[in-house]
């Protein structure tokens, strides 16, 4: 009788996800360690939530507002022995809605304002692609509880300290933009109704939606979404808002109304809201968060108002900003571009009213942890410390004892160390698991040399520059190992370092 044989499951991620691995791990992490010390600075608390929350808690406030309550991995609890219907659970798929729920939840024992911070991974069931993930991380900042604009501002403040902070200073810009002047020029472009909000809904839908995608179509292709419509490359026809040629071009007008100040920009921002109202709020909250972040000392060099800045603005309530770094790279076809945005954020006053039926405001910033990473990698900032660690070879197994003594020795000196825990047998196999390692430094102590009461200490990174271009008399000068009393080890393995990290 034959047996069917067992299927073995395969060894690969997901699609959609990935692992990391040593060096991209404690990057990361000395990144988010440094950003975390700047909210520290401002006076925000950090908040470790759940990674799971109810479906109803998580709402409809998915970024893409066109597929609510979708695009998130969830699944449905067992209601038990009664036959009730179990409550649907998904994993997070961004750090704001935990916060409301937070909030909310909590909200007689919070100070008000509520200050937080919060950096982990989130979920997207979406569908994944070039540098696209359905797990990444996020690093975020938000004050809830504070209608006021100092609160923008703060914030404006606080997102232009990280990257100063983290060697980014004059390579980075961070734009503002407001909701409400938007819905200013919407009004004064015969778009929005002030007497009736609910009559232009879905124009003013597709009106956002429309802008939104100014960076990726062009001036062209957004008008031709706010008039009748627009036909891609395939042939794929969108439907359009349907505004005349006049009120597409009040809107676009918006997105180009950036002048060489604040205060010119303000003034033309002024003009295009015409009578509006609400316009005309959010034309003053621009002007009073320009003045408080100059009072503070941040520039146009660091702090712009700049309307053509649209992206979230269907999701926002008020002032809404980017953060976008400037300098150049090279894309996947070798042509210059600069790296962008790494970051966004904005009012968003409607979201915990969802639990309390009160309004209460907020504001909050998003980085996008692996773009920023990659920035700094790409410039060169990443401080992380990623060297391996000093590998204690053995040449007897009888004789580990000695070996963990050593170890034991360095990693009391602060040293990061290891004993070469595979099979001794072979002693180049030892040398290639420390060069995999990235060890700096390699200890070999054999039964002559603990005769003698000496160990060798190899010099691994100086060793590879020699077998790599060094001169004769460049390897007299410093020898790549060289053999010492054990007493004399941790000093020796100490200078070989400090030598190794000055190159």
């Amino acid at each position: 009788m034959s047996q069917t044989k067992q299927r073995r499951p395969k060894a690969e991620t997901p699609k959609g996800f990935r692992d990391y691995f040593g060096a991209e791990v404690t990057a990361r992490k000395e990144m988010l360690d440094r950003i975390a010390r700047v909210y520290h600075r401002y006076g925000f608390d950090p908040l470790e939530t759940s990674a799971v929350e109810t479906v109803e808690a998580l709402g409809k406030f998915l970024p893409d507002v066109d597929r609510p309550n979708e695009g998130v991995f969830a699944w449905q609890e067992d209601g038990g022995a009664e036959g009730k219907a179990g409550d649907w659970l998904a994993l997070r798929y961004d750090l704001t809605a935990p916060l409301a729920r937070v909030a909310a939840q909590y909200r007689n024992d919070l100070p008000s304002p509520y200050r937080r911070y919060a950096m982990g991974p989130v979920w997207r069931n979406e569908k994944p692609g070039p540098g696209r993930f359905r797990q990444f991380y996020q690093c975020d900042a938000d004050t809830v509880g504070a209608s006021t604009v100092a609160a923008d501002s703060e914030i404006c403040a606080m997102l232009a300290d990280v990257f100063e902070d983290l060697g980014l200073g004059g390579d980075f810009v961070v734009r503002i933009n407001n909701r409400k002047v938007l819905n200013g020029v919407m009004e004064a472009a015969g778009v929005l109704d002030p007497a009736d909000p609910s009559k232009f809904e879905a124009e003013r839908g597709i009106v956002l939606r429309a802008i939104d995608k100014l960076d990726r179509l062009g001036e062209d292709g957004v008008r031709a979404l706010l008039g009748e419509g627009r036909k891609d490359e395939s042939g794929d026809f969108t439907k359009g808002a349907g505004l005349p040629a006049s009120s597409a071009d009040v809107v676009l007008a918006f997105t180009a109304a950036r002048r060489d100040t604040g205060a010119e920009t303000c003034a033309e921002l002024r003009r295009l809201v015409g009578v509006s109202k609400v316009g005309a709020e959010g034309v003053e909250e621009l002007e009073e968060m320009a003045e408080l972040l100059a009072a503070q000392g941040y520039g146009s060099d660091r702090v712009v108002i700049d309307p053509s800045v649209v992206r979230g603005l269907g999701y926002y309530t008020g002032p809404v900003f980017e953060a976008e770094l400037t300098f150049e790279i090279l894309d996947e076809k070798g042509r210059k571009r600069q790296f962008g945005s790494v970051a966004g954020g904005g009012r968003y006053d409607d979201l915990v009213k969802r639990f309390t039926g009160q309004a209460v405001p907020a504001t909050g910033i998003s980085i996008g942890v692996d773009r920023l990473l990659a920035a700094l990698q790409a410039k060169g900032r990443v401080v992380a410390d990623t060297t391996g660690p000093v590998v204690v070879t053995v040449m007897d197994r009888s004789r580990m004892s000695d070996y963990q003594k050593m170890v034991g020795e360095l990693r009391r000196a602060g040293i990061r160390a290891e004993v070469y825990l595979g099979n001794p047998k072979n002693f180049g196999n030892q040398l290639k698991y420390a060069d995999k390692r990235g060890s700096p430094v390699a200890i070999i102590q054999g039964s002559d040399e603990a005769a003698r009461g000496v160990v060798q200490v190899k010099d691994l990174v100086l060793g590879a520059r020699i077998a790599e271009s060094a001169t004769l008399e460049e390897w007299k000068d410093r020898p790549a190992q060289v053999e010492v009393p054990v007493a004399d080890m941790v000093a020796t393995v100490r200078d070989m370092l400090a030598k190794d990290s000055r190159g």
